[in-house]
């Protein structure tokens, strides 16, 4: 395999190219003039052509220009709030950053930045998209990084393998998923904190019955009994720490904001170890849309996943996907709760955004456990200080965008 194909190979896994590169140059246009104003640093037409172009190449599921626009006020408001405390990168920083970023795709900052050149994308793009990324990282830990206090125990449990994670034990939860579509993210926050601060099971029951969009939300987010290890492994250690009739802090899904209520635990069955799902979603249309209503009505006599594509036909490509024998741990934490509930044939629908995606679970199987090295405690330690760091940095970003003076002209 030569060098040009190696470094094609590996870009195509990291961004999953759609388009052709003519396609990309003429989407990569706009005015230079400023568009919106962020507490007075300008976002250009052109900067959100661009962004989109990059958001596109990298595949991420949000990748419209509204997206794009999006992305580019909250890079405004980390430079913002790093000028705050005084905090500005010198270009090896920056450098360095681009350096592991791409280093996911096995090439160094120049190599991926010749690669986005050739799709249509400014150096620039990729520069300021690190360099934000960068400063909001050292905001982050100055501002809420004395907060964080990861003790040794936290750090065992989460180097338990997961078959061992809550072994033997059951719960019995309640859950209230609130839609966060675009403009509506602050509001949703809010509603998920008075969820988080109910006291007791009635309390939490009257709010998930007025917020949720679960379908659960009639029965107050009451969910039955379940072996914990059905629950997406991010969230186990979450739900095991609780105590009965206390709930989480809000957590950030895909378009939503759940919390949970820990009514009771007990034993259970010896967990079956490591899972691997099979499952299909299905972009059914917007939340509340006939569209949407008409398709549930359809499904709700299939059995099998090969079923959904009948019921698909005329839908774009995109809406209808499968996913088979994806570790339980890769699963997106809202999808995984989904599955949670189901049975093999069974679906459910669950708010991303301000749209509704259909759940099916396919097949539930246990994975094959080979060998494995242990993994390193001081790594182990980080990820869970970055997960810990990354739900504050989404509360202080609400209340960034809240105070900001943000002008669309």
């Amino acid at each position: 395999m030569t060098m040009m194909t190696r470094l094609l190979t590996l870009l195509a896994l990291m961004l999953a190219l759609p388009f052709a590169a003519g396609t990309a140059q003429a989407q990569s246009g706009g005015s230079f003039a400023p568009v919106v104003t962020v507490n007075g640093m300008g976002v250009t037409d052109y900067e959100i052509n661009q962004r989109q172009r990059f958001m596109q190449l990298l595949n991420a599921g949000a990748n419209t220009r509204e997206d794009a626009e999006k992305a580019l006020i909250e890079d405004r408001l980390r430079i913002w709030a790093g000028k705050r405390i005084g905090i500005k990168l010198d270009e090896a920083a920056i450098q360095k950053g681009m350096d592991e970023f791409a280093g996911r795709a096995n090439m160094t900052g120049d190599e991926f930045v010749q690669a986005l050149q050739k799709e249509g994308v400014d150096p620039n793009t990729f520069r300021n998209f690190t360099e934000a990324g960068l400063v909001w990282r050292q905001v982050i830990r100055a501002r809420f990084g004395p907060q964080v206090n990861i003790t040794k125990s936290d750090v065992d449990r989460a180097m338990m393998p997961e078959s061992q994670t809550g072994k033997g034990v059951k719960v019995l939860i309640s859950e209230a998923i609130i839609p966060a579509p675009q403009g509506r993210a602050r509001a949703a926050m809010g509603q998920a904190r008075q969820l988080s601060a109910a006291q007791g099971e009635g309390a939490f029951a009257a709010l998930a019955r007025q917020y949720s969009a679960a379908p659960s939300r009639a029965r107050g987010g009451r969910l039955d009994w379940m072996p914990i290890d059905k629950l997406p492994p991010q969230l186990r250690g979450v739900v095991l720490k609780l105590k009965p009739g206390t709930a989480t802090q809000p957590i950030e899904l895909q378009g939503a904001v759940a919390v949970f209520m820990l009514r009771a635990i007990g034993d259970g069955d010896a967990p079956s170890g490591p899972q691997t799902l099979s499952y299909m979603t299905f972009a059914i249309g917007p939340t509340g849309s006939q569209q949407s209503a008409k398709i549930q009505s359809q499904v709700a006599a299939a059995r099998e996943c090969n079923q959904l594509y009948t019921i698909g036909k005329g839908f774009p490509p995109s809406a209808l996907t499968k996913h088979e024998d994806v570790a339980q741990a890769q699963v997106p934490t809202n999808i995984g709760l989904a599955l949670a509930h189901l049975d093999v044939g069974e679906t459910e629908v669950i708010p991303q955004g301000a749209n509704d995606v259909l759940v099916m679970l396919c097949d539930r199987k246990v994975a094959p456990q080979g060998d494995q090295s242990a993994p390193d405690r001081d790594q182990v330690r980080a990820d869970l200080e970055n997960k810990a760091l990354e739900s504050y940095a989404n509360g202080y970003m609400a209340d960034l965008e809240a105070e900001a003076v943000i002008v669309r002209k």
